[in-house]
């Protein structure tokens, strides 16, 4: 059962497609490598502007930290998507099927 993901995992999940589930899993990362790349610009950016001490600069960073602040709400949703993706494909297709580990797993959390 080479390249399928659910293998070792019992026999309800042969028809899990590890190449779909693989290719929604890479591309994924590339999303939350990405941002955390553009996240890495945006401090180095607020570090200049806090350094240089300029009022403009320093009203400038207001901005930068939002948008860093919503990049990080954006990496944590995808590392969510992921998270229930992963927990469905070796759960089981149904919700009634979740159990245990799997079934917390598939829990967002709500957060403020």
């Amino acid at each position: 059962m080479e390249g399928d993901v659910s293998s070792g995992f019992g026999d309800r999940h042969k028809n899990v497609d590890g190449g779909k589930v693989l290719q929604s899993f890479q591309k994924s990362f590339v999303n939350v490598q990405d941002i955390l790349d553009q996240n890495r610009l945006l401090i180095n950016e607020i570090n200049q502007n806090h350094e240089s001490n300029q009022p403009h600069n320093l009203s400038r960073n207001v901005g930068l930290i939002k948008e860093l602040n919503n990049n990080i709400r954006r990496v944590a949703s995808l590392y969510g998507d992921v998270s229930h993706s992963f927990a469905r494909s070796v759960g089981g297709s149904s919700e009634g099927e979740s159990s245990g580990a799997l079934g917390m797993a598939n829990q967002k959390r709500l957060r403020s």
